[in-house]
Order: structure tokens, then sequence, then C-alpha cells
């Protein structure tokens, strides 16, 4: 009785969105025939919302597929939730759209699925304030995937993953406001390839341990990725009042174009930047291999581990490390705080890591 558990913000949006596998007994269920106007006026949100409960309830078929046609639907934040009779339930959209706004209503699609089957989609969005976000999912699958958003749209994460296991994402371009990648609290086994990102923040695993909460992330893989013009390459951020772990983390084949960040752990973020006092705390970041890492940086400092003194960071790995200025005859540099580990191969610039 599992619902895929996947929440698809869409801003200004060009969408083919699929999440199916091949079903016995499908059934077709249309948000037109559930008073959707698709005028792009009237608020359709009430018909998409009888639609998904139709196919979630469904009796008749075990696999419905609710269907959005190629029209214009104006609608207000939607949240699709389960659990449902039916064990899968499939979404085939095109061509939703929203107005011209800034700020406009969203429309989102969640449920939770504990099954161990796996979903995969394909889609593109273009627009003001367009991400996925995953939450709450066990084996979903992701490629094929474009975002597209102004490098000055705030809070514009491309894929945000959130307490979810067993993913695969694979051949993704994103350019957006904000992180590119996002991975959040309670995520394990992560696989993460192809990836091209800019404008953004770059690939963060981060916003862990605010508040003192606890923070359990491992086995999480990122490769062969390209990133232009990002803030970051990269980055595990840390609260320095969480508790918890970070483990058994590879960032690998990264090549990266006037990135200004290419390397970064902070182990000692706080909210007030750059006046963070010294806490007994932290989150433990423990076997992180950075490998493969080819380009330029923008800021002086490409290789920048700053982890906290009372919980230091340990096995951090640094090999075939090739990054240069940007910037015309300038040198970059690497900054180490309690980070601990050994370098093999090619670094440069040269490790700051204590063995």
């Amino acid at each position: 009785m599992g619902v895929f558990g996947i929440v698809l913000i869409l801003g200004l949006v060009s969408a083919t969105i699929s999440c199916s596998n091949a079903y016995k007994n499908p059934e077709s269920i249309n948000v037109l025939d559930y008073g959707a106007v698709s005028d792009g006026i009237t608020d359709d949100s009430e018909a998409f919302l009888k639609a998904w409960n139709e196919a979630c309830n469904s009796t008749g078929s075990e696999n419905p597929t609710l269907v959005i046609p190629n029209q214009n639907f104006l609608l207000k934040p939607v949240v699709f939730s389960g659990p449902c009779q039916a064990n899968n339930i499939s979404l085939q959209a095109a061509s939703l759209h929203q107005p011209h706004l800034k700020r406009g209503p969203t429309a989102g699609f969640r449920g939770h699925n504990r099954a161990q089957h796996r979903r995969s989609w394909s889609d593109r969005w273009s627009g003001s304030q367009a991400h996925v976000s995953i939450r709450n999912c066990d084996g979903i699958n992701i490629s094929n995937l474009t975002i597209e958003a102004p490098g000055n749209s705030p809070n514009t994460d491309g894929i945000h993953i959130h307490a979810s296991q067993n993913l695969i994402i694979d051949n993704i371009y994103i350019g957006t406001g904000d992180d590119c990648i996002f991975i959040e609290n309670h995520t394990s086994n992560i696989q993460i390839s192809q990836v091209r990102c800019g404008p953004g923040h770059g690939i963060s695993i981060g916003n862990l341990g605010k508040g003192g909460s606890f923070v359990l992330v491992e086995n999480i893989y990122v490769s062969r990725v390209y990133l232009n013009g990002t803030s970051n390459g990269a980055r595990i951020k840390t609260w320095q009042v969480g508790k918890g772990y970070v483990r058994g983390v590879i960032f690998e084949q990264f090549y990266l174009d006037s990135v200004k960040n290419p390397i970064i752990i902070d182990q000692n973020y706080c909210n007030i930047r750059g006046g963070c006092k010294e806490q007994h705390t932290g989150v433990k970041i423990s076997n992180v291999a950075f490998s493969d890492f080819k380009g330029t940086s923008s800021s002086d400092v490409a290789i920048n581990l700053n982890c906290s003194r009372a919980v230091a960071c340990t096995g951090i790995l640094l090999t075939t490390i090739q990054l240069k200025s940007a910037k015309l005859e300038h040198n970059v540099t690497s900054s180490c705080t309690s980070a601990h580990g050994y370098s093999l191969g090619v670094v440069e610039p040269g490790s700051c890591l204590q063995n």
C-alpha cells in the first residue's frame, strides 16, 4: 500500500513526468474528468485532489495512472498523500504552467513508500522557482532531468533529499539559485552521477545538526560532476550544536570551472556568519574522500576543511587533486582546522591534513 514519496514543487513548468513501471491492469484517471477546467485562470486544485483520491483509493486496478494532460492548470499548493489502497500509482503529466510570478503558487506530490521496488522519471522544468524534493523514500531512480532557474533566485534547490535511502540519481542538468543537489539528514545509500551544475551552490550535504538534532548520514557517492561558476563544489556543512555523524562519503571525478569553494567542509556553522563561538559539541565527520578534482577556483582557498576542535574530522582522503586559480598569475592554497587524514598522488594545492 505504498505510494512513492516524491514532492515535485513546480514554478513555471514545462514537464513530462513518468513515475511508472510495467504494471498489470493499468487504469487511467484524468484530472479533466474530475472538474479541472485547464484555462490557466480557474483554480483546479480541488479537481487534482479528487483525481488523486480516486487513484489512491482505487480497487479496480492495483496500478492506476493519474493523467495530467498537456494543458494549462492553475494550482494552489497541492499535496498528494497516502497511504493508498493501490500498490503503485503512476503520474503522467505534461505542460504544467504557472503564472509569471516571482513567488507564485506551487504544486506538490507527496507520499510514503516503504516498498523496495524502484521508480524512475524523466522531466524538464524551466522557471523562477523550481525544485524536486524527495522525502521518506526508499528505492527511487531519477534520470534525464533538467531544472532551470535564475542564478539569483533564492531558495531554489534543484534536488533536495531528506530522510531517504537507496536512491540513484543520474544524468542531471541543474541551473538554479541555490544548491544543485542538497542532501539533508537521515539519508543513506545515495548514488549520484553525471551531473552538470551551474549556476548554483554546488553539491551539498548540509543543514545538519541544527537545534542540536542528531544526524545520521552515510554511504553517499557522488561522481562525474561538472560545475560552472558555482559558489561551492563538494560541500559538507554541519551546525556546531549538532550530534551524530556523517560518514562514508565519496566525491570523485569533479571538473570545476571557476568555482568559489571547490572542496569545503564547514563543521562550525552557526547563524552568525563569521561570529561562531567555539562549542564542545559537533557532528562527527569521518571517512570522506575527495578524489580526482580538476579545474579552477575563483577563490584563493581551493581546499577548505574547517573542522571542529571538539569533534575533529577523521579519515579524510585527498587524492588526485589538481586545482588552479581562475585568475591569471594567482595561486590557490589549502586551509585545514582539526582535519585528520592523508593524501595520495598529486594534490594541488598541497594537502594540509594532519596525519
